[in-house]
């Protein structure tokens, strides 16, 4: 798994300094409705690239989506598969922890209510976890999920997704810290317990709500 080899890695201790140092708080604290940037950010016209630090290869012949847990019709979609489902394209802003946030963001892709209704949620399906080819792991409740603009994206800017950013399918939830919109995801689980993820176990909050500069843990 790269949790094994990026679990000590230059950038993971810088980010776990961070954390600890609480680097990047304003103390500010707003709501959507009285500013599109949230507190302590500032804008960029590019898209800054961080990850683990591994882009692991993925060919659309034998890519895979799993779809698991508390749900009625458990579901491993092929990428033609995938790419049969209706299909959305939302626009929205998108707010990195490292304090970049980036405006008017146009995605394609299948949105996460779709997917949901594709496989049936059970009632005490709270929480989803989330798991990339590159052993990245984060955690959602539901409803962040479900999230009217939610999208397992294939495109951004009328263009297939990049390797470096999360190509060929990456989930999008703008309204949390980027972090928690997971790369290069292969499985989806929904569950009734909370499972905190790679760097919410490293000293990054569970939620990260950008408007509450929920940062940190």
């Amino acid at each position: 798994m790269a949790d094994d080899v990026t679990s000590d890695s230059k950038l993971t201790r810088t980010k776990a300094r961070w954390a600890a140092e609480g680097r990047f708080i304003t103390g500010r604290a707003s709501h959507p409705e009285e500013s599109r940037l949230p507190p302590g950010q500032h804008l960029v016209k590019n898209w800054p690239v961080l990850d683990l630090g591994i882009e692991p290869p993925i060919n659309l012949a034998t890519w895979k989506l799993d779809v698991t847990g508390l749900v009625d019709k458990p579901l491993t979609l092929d990428w033609n598969a995938f790419m049969a489902l209706p299909q959305s394209e939302p626009v929205s802003d998108i707010h990195c922890v490292t304090t970049w946030s980036r405006y008017d963001n146009r995605w394609a892709g299948v949105s996460t209510q779709q997917l949901a209704a594709q496989v049936g949620l059970q009632p005490e399906a709270q929480f989803v976890h989330l798991f990339s080819n590159d052993g990245y792991t984060t955690n959602l409740p539901v409803a962040d999920f479900l999230v009217d603009d939610g999208v397992l994206a294939h495109s951004w800017e009328g263009a297939p997704l990049t390797v470096e950013h999360g190509g060929p399918m990456r989930l999008v939830v703008p309204h949390l810290y980027f972090w928690k919109s997971a790369k290069w995801l292969r499985r989806i689980e929904f569950a009734a317990t909370d499972q905190p993820g790679f760097w919410e176990t490293r000293g990054y909050h569970n939620h990260g709500d950008p408007w509450s500069e929920q940062r940190y843990s």
